[in-house]
């Protein structure tokens, strides 16, 4: 999957949370249904499309190989194995992930936590409207017993340990986890002067052992943060850059939809071909030429075959279906925008943070510069530099 189609994914649920008030409506009533409403499965299931009434919707059907690995996973962490090790020995095997990369703890974690396993369905967790989320038992097909699942919930609280500092944690710097000193690699400490009136970012080393140890300065974290958000707001946030981001989705998923449509082809061929000879057995006993005694066995693995036909025919219907959904327009490109831009403007904090980061993978502040790294190229661009105001110089002097 290409980086680009993970910032969309990544956009995806603050896209939603904006969503209009009837649309919201629909979605949750489909929710609680027990439909499938985002655009990907999730690791060891398919999307299969099933008939309600005269319209159809989806839902997760078991994808078996994958299901194994998620078993096997389970079972890992009930005989004591780490998610590193877990990992490791997955990557070292050969096996892809959900993204088609390295194994990685936060994918597994994601999974061990993550309730269609056990047979729940659940949609809206962050609902900007305040709404409960939806859930819904035995909507998804088991993959892991409930009591195995809690099993391994309990053991995964067992073993946590807190390994953030308190002062990272609890930050309400929008920036904390995110910048670091471009002259001693330390990250960056957000602090309060003067009763909390004056606010600023401080080199980590210059912080803990003081003046001369670091020739890094202190950066006013209003105007910084303000800087930052303008810049992915000015920079990223665009209809163009946007649009050449989906265009390059659309293009993946036609890629996807070629594979379909040739799948599809040969799947209708062999359904025809199935078909014309059980027409051939019909005729033979209709003419009395065999009895059918003797063509009952081939009639009905024929028949069987027919059915397994039919059955994948209806699951690339609704995978070719998803892909028609799934291309955006323009004018869907540019609420995408507008929405976007109205969650740096706008969102709580803890939401704007979550925004910031599933952007920039780290931020060097130098002198009188800093240099934004984002997580993937936007229009080739890997990079992006601004300018910062120091309001005390170096080593604190």
């Amino acid at each position: 999957m290409k980086a680009e189609t993970a910032i969309i994914e990544s956009l995806d649920e603050f896209y939603s949370d904006n969503l209009g008030e009837e649309v919201t409506r629909g979605l949750r009533e489909s929710a609680s249904r027990g439909f499938y409403l985002s655009s990907r499965p999730p690791y060891g299931y398919r999307k299969i499309r099933v008939k309600d009434g005269e319209k159809e919707h989806t839902k997760l059907d078991i994808y078996p190989e994958q299901a194994g690995i998620i078993k096997g996973i389970f079972n890992d962490v009930l005989n004591g194995k780490g998610l590193m090790q877990i990992a490791k020995e997955l990557n070292s095997k050969g096996i892809s992930s959900p993204r088609n990369k390295k194994w990685g703890k936060t994918v597994i974690r994601a999974m061990l936590n993550n309730e269609a396993y056990a047979g729940t369905f659940v949609w809206g967790r962050n609902s900007k409207r305040g709404l409960e989320p939806i859930r819904v038992e035995n909507a998804c097909p088991v993959i892991i017993e409930r009591c195995v699942f809690d099993m391994v919930l309990k053991t995964m609280q067992n073993r946590k340990s807190s390994i953030i500092h308190p002062k990272r944690a609890a930050s309400r710097f929008l920036l904390s986890g995110m910048s670091y000193c471009g002259l001693c690699g330390k990250a960056l400490t957000g602090a309060k002067a003067k009763s909390g009136k004056f606010s600023y970012y401080v080199c980590g080393t210059l912080n803990k052992k003081g003046s001369g140890s670091c020739q890094a300065r202190y950066i006013n974290s209003q105007k910084f943060e303000t800087q930052v958000i303008q810049k992915i707001k000015d920079g990223i946030l665009t209809e163009e850059n946007l649009a050449r981001i989906v265009e390059m989705v659309n293009q993946d998923l036609d890629v996807n939809s070629i594979q379909f449509q040739n799948e599809m082809t040969t799947v209708m061929r062999d359904l025809q071909d199935t078909n014309h000879r059980l027409e051939r057995l019909y005729d033979a006993i209709e003419t009395g030429n065999v009895s059918t005694a003797d063509l009952a066995p081939r009639i009905h693995e024929l028949k069987l075959r027919v059915d397994k036909l039919l059955e994948r025919k209806l699951q690339l219907d609704g995978l070719l279906a998803d892909r028609r959904v799934e291309l955006a327009s323009p004018e869907v490109v540019k609420r995408f925008t507008n929405e976007m831009r109205k969650v740096l403007e706008l969102s709580e904090f803890t939401e704007k943070k979550a925004f910031l980061r599933s952007f920039i993978e780290k931020i060097s502040v130098m002198s009188d510069h800093a240099v934004i790294k984002y997580k993937a190229p936007i229009n080739g661009l890997i990079e992006d530099k601004i300018g910062v105001l120091a309001i005390v110089q170096h080593g604190g002097q």
